[in-house]
């Protein structure tokens, strides 16, 4: 029966150049094989991309946008513009509300999530990308701390190598880019599990993703998650917990939970966030049982 289920999985590299959502765990390969970033790449266009690159989460914004910028021009994309937002006023600029409304794709990098959703938040620049990345007009990858500011909630910091506990966690909002999830990036690099099951039982209304570093989580607006990259994607499913203590115990008591599901990823791999179920293809093998 295992065998037979476990044979049922097909993995399949996605193939489509639709736009897409891409919420990426952190440190993607950036030299070799690139996965990532050309598929981010032919997503935007190819050599037709117009690719706004926001480095704001970064201490050294214009160092990280060269290195994108770089990358990209390499790849050969017609135009690339780093938006070096250091100050909230400048998403009050006409010309940089015009690119954002024109380009093909942005790309939020690493470094702060709080520093990147205390600059974007509720500014006419991110109103604009919010909106094109919903409709599918562009193609959006966020990295590390662009990955964390995707959901309604985010996770701003915290700890990790404890039993899941409300101190473990800090919560605040995020750019409620893809609102029903809660994002934590270099998930298994970094010990994460404790702190995203800290944070999903506290908002059972969410679904928790947990993103490996050089792993891309992919949502195509087909209601699909679809995986690229080395590592895995973490999913909790807090839909059907049953019990939880969180509500009556102290902060530092560990936290009690009961059917929380699990899903893990890996490459190829896809995921329904409707049903909140993984995707089976039927065995190219007969069950063992049935083999002679």
């Amino acid at each position: 029966m295992l065998e037979s289920v476990l044979q049922s999985f097909e993995p399949q590299m996605p193939q489509s150049l639709n736009t897409a959502i891409m919420v990426i765990g952190g440190a993607e390969d950036k030299i070799h094989g690139r996965e990532i970033l050309q598929n981010f790449f032919f997503r935007a266009g190819g050599s037709d991309a117009r690719i706004a690159i926001i480095p704001s989460a970064s201490r050294e914004p214009l160092v990280i946008g060269d290195r994108y910028y770089t990358i990209f021009s390499d790849m050969g994309a017609q135009e690339i513009k780093v938006l070096n937002i250091l100050d909230r006023a400048q998403c009050d600029a006409p010309e940089m509300q015009e690119y954002v409304s024109e380009c093909s794709a942005v790309f939020l990098t690493g470094g702060d999530q709080l520093r990147l959703c205390g600059l974007l938040s509720d500014t006419p620049v991110m109103d604009i990308v919010r909106s094109r990345a919903q409709s599918g007009e562009i193609t959006l990858a966020g990295t590390s701390a662009g990955a964390a500011v995707m959901g309604h909630h985010m996770i701003a910091g915290g700890g990790s190598g404890e039993s899941p506990n409300h101190s473990l966690v800090d919560m605040t909002l995020g750019l409620g880019i893809i609102p029903e999830v809660l994002v934590d990036q270099h998930f298994h690099n970094r010990n994460r599990m404790a702190r995203l099951m800290s944070a999903i039982v506290a908002h059972p209304d969410r679904l928790g993703i947990g993103i490996d570093e050089d792993t891309c989580a992919l949502f195509e607006g087909d209601g699909i998650l679809q995986v690229l990259g080395k590592g895995a994607v973490t999913i909790l499913d807090p839909s059907e917990m049953n019990y939880t203590n969180q509500a009556e115990i102290n902060k530092t008591d560990p936290i009690c939970m009961g059917n929380l599901r699990l899903h893990v990823l890996s490459a190829g791999c896809r995921f329904d966030l409707r049903r909140r179920t993984m995707l089976l293809r039927e065995s190219r093998r007969k069950p063992f049982w049935d083999r002679p």
